[in-house]
């Protein structure tokens, strides 16, 4: 079961103002590119609603290129700093502040 879904990953790229070139039914597989805007953006996203502190490196940002691509990286992410909230039970697996939006 993976913790986040393309679903949560494309919620989350679905503001206009920083994203403002993103389609709204963007495929999982769809080759997209973030901007150094929209990655820290992303991430600053992460930490603030699941508590989530990501720090890619390099090679990391030159392979999230789709949605599955970022869903899969987080998920990694989330996992090796937290091995236990793939079995936590909440409902999106990550945890943090969702009750918050």
């Amino acid at each position: 079961m993976p913790l986040l879904t393309t679903e949560t990953v494309r919620d989350l790229l679905s503001d206009r103002k920083i994203f403002p070139g993103l389609p709204t039914d963007l495929d999982e597989d769809a080759e997209l590119v973030l901007d150094s805007l929209g990655l820290i953006w992303l991430l600053h996203e992460m930490e603030e609603r699941y508590a989530l502190i990501v720090e890619p490196t390099d090679a990391d940002i030159a392979g999230l290129t789709s949605l599955r691509r970022i869903t899969d990286y987080l998920n990694t992410a989330a996992l090796a700093q937290n091995p236990e909230r793939e079995q936590d039970g909440d409902e999106d697996g990550i945890g943090g502040r969702d009750d918050e939006r």
